[in-house]
C-alpha cells in the first residue's frame, strides 16, 4: 500500500499538537471512521526538532492517495471539518488546498518484508 508522508511546521505549541492527538483519542470511533473512508489504514505522528522550530511529520498507509485526496479537500461536514480546523489551528497548513499536506517526493526506500528475493539479496550482500 501506499505511503503518505508529510512534514508540517508547528505553528502553535507542541502542547497544542498533543492535545490535538488526545482529542483523537477521545473521539476513537469517529477518527477510525474518518480514516476508514479515505481508505487509510495507519496514522503516525512524530515530532523532529529542527533549528527552524519543531515539525511533525505524519505517515500514512492509504489504499489511494489520488482518488482520496480530492475528496478530502472537498469535505465539508462534521469530524472531517473539524479534523482539518484543527490541523489548519496547529500547522497553518490549510487541508482544503492541501489535502495531502505540503509535497514531499521519496528519495529513499528500502524494507525487508521477508520477501524471498530480498532476503537471498541481503545474504548474498552479506556474504561480500
Amino acid at each position: 500500500m501506499p505511503l503518505v508522508v508529510r512534514a508540517f511546521p508547528v505553528s502553535k505549541s507542541l502542547d497544542e499538537v498533543r492535545t490535538f492527538a488526545a482529542k483523537l483519542k477521545e473521539r476513537r470511533s469517529e477518527a477510525c471512521g474518518f480514516y476508514c473512508q479515505y481508505g487509510v489504514s495507519h496514522e503516525s505522528w512524530h515530532v523532529q526538532e529542527t533549528p527552524a522550530g519543531p515539525w511533525i511529520i505524519v505517515v500514512n498507509v492509504v489504499d489511494d492517495p489520488g482518488e482520496a485526496a480530492p475528496r478530502y479537500a472537498q469535505a465539508s461536514e462534521g469530524f472531517d471539518k473539524w479534523f482539518k480546523a484543527q490541523v489548519l489551528e496547529v500547522t497553518g497548513i490549510d487541508a482544503d488546498k492541501q489535502p495531502l499536506g505540503p509535497p514531499t517526493t521519496m528519495i529513499y526506500d528500502w524494507s525487508d518484508d521477508n520477501r524471498p528475493d530480498v532476503k537471498a539479496f541481503c545474504e548474498t550482500a552479506a556474504m561480500a
